[in-house]
This record gives structure tokens, C-alpha cells and sequence, in this order.
């Protein structure tokens, strides 16, 4: 061997011992370690981009902090290995979730990962920042499909995190309300410290500070409403990314206190579930004392719509949630930053009727019009027009709903609809893309979800799904080069992206007729 090809494979080998292969011989390597205000962590080259997995972000909301706004962790010595993703929050999986966990669910479960391009830059890179969805009972960000190497591949650092969920993230009772202690929305609180870790921390990950978008999907897509409203999250992001969040009373809407339907009602309630009696401080110390499993109880997503006990979601406390979303924008609330707005053809919807004409008949003087727009040839099932109905009731309209109020204020909104469905699932999913089935596209992580029943298709509209939301990331516009240009929204024109399987086409929304009508049914007028 010649002195050049020994010292070539040397340096191979010592590459190969620091993790640092996969980076271009002529490119500066971004540092491994990093210092956070807390303490330094190592991450490793995955995939060709770095990865830190499983920092602290606030204590252990265990204990004495079960229930109680998230505190600073504890300050760490050395360094601590971010090599793999911590617990994610305590909950009790949906069989069939589209984002299955990777973790065994723990309470001790508020971190966060970062994945960010291997190559050193001069300059800070836009952020992005990801909150999973699973009806504020289940998810987390161990899931495959959630893994940020695409985005990091092209020039953004992503960043995830977990909150607390059900009884853990959503719980007042009288001990904690009346002596002015948070209460509520421990949830929401958690997502706001993670970007508040975000603000301090992410320039030594290469991240711009000023330039953070927050995105998230069904529940994840209500968060990203409910902080674009609360002034607690003000100049915490500058721009916003809402899948199929909803809009309107999605969820049971509770006030903090005052009533047997308050949260507080409600917490005293699962007290006595769980064997606590009593509403004052030896009560609060008897349930935090309960083991985790035991205040987890039965809930997630199966058994949410009947559980008794649980609060139902984010909580009208005046601080971190205010109420829907489409009335308190409507009220001239919210951050005044450009947002893009969406659903999927198929989404997610409850409208329940004992026939056809019971259900028609819900439009009042419009039921024929109804029938006319959601079942013009007569040939769907009471099932399928019930999907369709609710779908536009409870996800497509409202959208487009906060699209004409935000534009009409003044700011950049681009609104989508999402009709793609993978080749291998166009026989099951006949009626369209159903909730959350846009996820694996916007992080081009298909392959991981559908494996070997992947096809270049869907691998194409991944690509190009992915490449509009890290446009609009960078520069606050959904313009990558060479894929068809994304009209503003204007109520006037109501243009929008459809991500359909001829690929991205913007036109106007074919569906005016039809989300016209379910605003009527969802605002109980149906002269408005």
C-alpha cells in the first residue's frame, strides 16, 4: 500500500471512530457536542445529517410537579449522549394510530430532539418546530414517520417535542384553582417552555432564532391555533403550518371554573374515580402520590368520546387557550404572521343521522341543495355521506373559515387540500386521504410508512409535498423552484393547492358549494 492510500485509510478510520462519515471530504463538520443552557449534549451522523435526541426541556413532571406548571431540569456535568429518543408521554396507545410510538410511554417524558445538516454553515438556518397530533391522548415524536432527516437534508433544523397528554395535560381541581396555581392546560404549558427552549437554545444547533415555524397536525394543528392566539407564545415564531386542526367546538370547550361542566367539576370527578375524596391541598398530594398507570386509567382515543372523567382537551383558562379558534380570530386575536391552512379530502368528522332524509333534512330549507352537493347521483350510503358531511363540517370549512378571516386582516395565507392517496391504499381509501395521511408526504418519510408497498409516485408527491412546507419555512412563502406556483389566499378567489394524484395544481376550491352549506349547519343560521 503507498504512503497516500495508508493515510487515506487512516483517516477513513478515524472518521469512522468519531461518527463523522457521510459528510463531503471538503465540507466543514458540524460539532457533535453542543452546549444548551442546561448542559452539553452529543448527538451522531444518522442518515447524513445530525441527530440529538432526547434533551431535557423542563424537570420530570412527576411528584410534586404532576400538575403543576413545567419547571427548569436539572443542570447536567460532562456530557450527556442525546443518542436516542427519551420516553414519550404517558398514555395507552390506539391500536392502528398512523404514527405508532417507538418507546414504552413514561410520565418522565418532557424532551426534545433536534436533526440539523451535518455541514457547518455561517449562516443561521430556518427552523422548524413539530407538534404531533393524537386527540391531546396519544402520540409522541418516536414515531418513524416523524423523523426529521429530510428536513435537516434540506437546510432546515427540525425540531419535536413531547407534552403531556389526557389526564396528564388536561386537569383543575379546587386545591390548584382557588389558590391561583396553573391549572388547566398543562399541555399547552409544556409546548410553549419547548419553545421557549427553542429561543435559547437552537443557535447552537445552527437554528435562526427569528426564523421558527411551528407546524402540527390534527391536535398538534389546534395547538398551533391555540399558541398563534395566546399572547404567553407571542414572538416565540414567526410563522405557522395548521394540518386538519379544526376550528370550531371540535372538542368539549370547558371553562376553568364556575359549574358542574367545568374543568374543575370535572377534576373532582376523576378524583372520586380514582378513590380520592376531598377538593383541598391532601386531596391534590393523595392524587399526585397515585401511580401513573392508575391516573392514565382506560383513556385514548377509542375511549375518549366516552370517559366521564376526563376534561375532553385544552380548557378556557384566558391565558393559554381562549376557546375555538375561528370565533377568537373572528374577535381580531391572534399573531399576525403568515400561516398556511389545510385538510385532507377525506378528514376527520362526526355527523350521526338515522337516514338520509334525517340527515339532509339537518340543512333545514337547503336539504335539497344538500343532497344535490353531497350525494348528487344517489348512490352512497347513509355512512359514507355522514363521513362527508362531518369531514367539511368539522375540519375543511373551518380552514378555509380562518383562511378569509386572517387574509382579510392583512396577512399571507395559503391555504391547501390534500387528495393524494398511495398506490397501494386507492382501493381501501376509496372516498380520499383520510386524517393524518399527509404526514408521511410533508416529512417525505413514505418509505417508512408504507415500506416495500412504496411506490415512485408516492415518492414524488413526498418530495414535492415536503419541498412547498420548506419553502415556506425559509421565507415565509410556498414557492420552490420548479413546481407550480401557490396563489395567496383571497376570499374573493379562494385559490389553493390541491396535492392530488396528478401532483400539486392550484385552482380554485371546487368544494365552495358544499363548505358553504355545513357553514350554515355549523353556525346554526342558515340564512348567514
Amino acid at each position: 500500500m503507498s504512503n497516500g492510500k495508508a493515510m487515506g485509510a487512516l483517516g477513513a478510520a478515524w472518521l469512522v471512530g468519531l461518527g463523522l462519515t457521510g459528510v463531503p471530504a471538503h465540507a466543514a463538520q458540524a460539532p457533535l457536542t453542543v452546549k444548551t443552557q442546561y448542559g452539553r449534549v452529543r448527538g451522531a451522523l444518522e442518515h447524513g445529517v445530525l441527530a440529538f435526541k432526547g434533551i431535557p426541556y423542563a424537570a420530570p413532571p412527576q411528584g410534586a410537579l404532576r400538575w403543576a406548571a413545567p419547571q427548569p431540569p436539572r443542570p447536567w456535568r460532562g456530557v450527556r449522549p442525546a443518542l436516542r429518543f427519551a420516553p414519550d408521554c404517558m398514555q395507552r396507545p390506539t391500536p392502528g394510530d398512523m404514527a405508532p410510538l417507538r418507546t414504552q410511554p413514561r410520565e418522565n417524558c418532557l424532551y426534545v430532539n433536534v436533526w440539523r445538516p451535518a455541514r457547518a454553515t455561517h449562516k443561521p438556518l430556518a427552523v422548524m418546530v413539530w407538534i404531533y397530533g393524537g386527540g391531546f391522548v396519544d402520540g409522541g415524536t418516536s414515531a418513524a414517520v416523524y423523523d426529521g432527516t429530510a428536513f435537516a437534508r434540506d437546510g432546515v433544523v427540525l425540531v419535536s417535542f413531547n407534552y403531556r397528554l389526557g389526564n396528564f395535560g388536561f386537569f383543575a381541581f379546587p386545591a390548584l384553582v382557588r389558590r391561583g396555581l396553573p391549572a388547566g392546560n398543562f399541555a399547552l404549558m409544556d409546548q410553549i417552555a419547548a419553545l421557549r427552549w427553542v429561543r435559547r437554545n437552537i443557535a447552537a444547533f445552527g437554528g435562526n432564532r427569528h426564523n421558527v415555524t411551528i407546524f402540527g397536525e390534527s391536535a398538534g394543528g389546534m395547538s398551533v391555533n391555540a399558541l398563534l392566539i395566546s399572547p404567553l407564545a407571542r414572538g416565540l415564531f414567526q410563522k405557522a403550518i395548521v394540518e386538519s386542526g379544526g376550528g370550531r367546538a371540535l372538542m368539549p370547550i370547558r371553562p376553568l371554573r364556575g359549574g358542574a361542566g367545568s374543568a374543575e367539576a370535572m377534576g373532582v370527578r376523576l378524583a372520586r374515580h380514582l378513590g380520592v375524596s376531598g377538593e383541598g391541598m391532601r386531596a391534590l398530594e393523595a392524587l399526585r402520590a397515585l401511580p401513573a398507570e392508575r391516573v392514565l386509567d382506560r383513556l385514548n382515543m377509542a375511549t375518549q368520546p366516552h370517559d366521564r372523567t376526563y376534561v375532553g382537551g385544552p380548557v378556557i383558562d384566558q391565558r393559554t387557550y381562549f376557546g375555538p379558534a375561528v370565533r377568537e380570530y373572528a374577535k381580531g386575536m391572534g399573531a399576525r404572521v403568515p400561516v398556511m391552512i389545510g385538510t385532507n379530502s377525506d378528514d376527520l368528522g362526526w355527523v350521526r343521522a338515522r337516514s338520509l332524509p334525517a340527515l339532509f333534512g339537518k340543512f333545514g330549507r337547503y336539504a335539497g341543495e344538500a343532497r344535490a352537493v353531497f350525494d348528487p347521483h344517489g348512490t352512497l350510503t347513509l355512512q359514507q355521506v355522514c363521513a362527508e358531511v362531518g369531514g367539511a363540517r368539522d375540519m375543511l370549512e373551518p380552514a378555509r373559515a380562518i383562511a378569509r378571516i386572517l387574509s382579510a386582516r392583512g396577512q399571507p395565507v395559503y391555504e391547501y387540500r390534500f387528495a393524494y392517496v398511495a398506490t397501494s391504499m386507492r382501493r381501501v381509501w376509496a372516498s380520499g386521504a383520510p386524517h393524518a395521511s399527509e404526514i408521511p408526504y410533508v416529512f417525505d418519510t413514505v418509505r417508512a410508512h408504507y415500506g416495500a408497498r412504496t411506490t415512485g409516485a408516492d415518492e414524488a408527491m413526498a418530495r414535492a409535498m415536503h419541498r412547498y412546507w420548506v419553502a415556506f419555512a425559509k421565507t415565509g412563502r410556498p414557492d420552490p423552484a420548479g413546481e407550480p406556483a401557490w396563489p395567496r389566499f383571497h376570499a374573493r378567489s379562494e385559490r389553493l393547492m390541491s396535492f392530488t394524484e396528478r401532483g400539486p395544481v392550484a385552482e380554485r376550491d371546487p368544494w365552495r358549494k358544499r363548505l358553504d352549506l355545513v357553514r350554515r349547519l355549523a353556525v346554526g343560521d342558515p340564512d348567514l
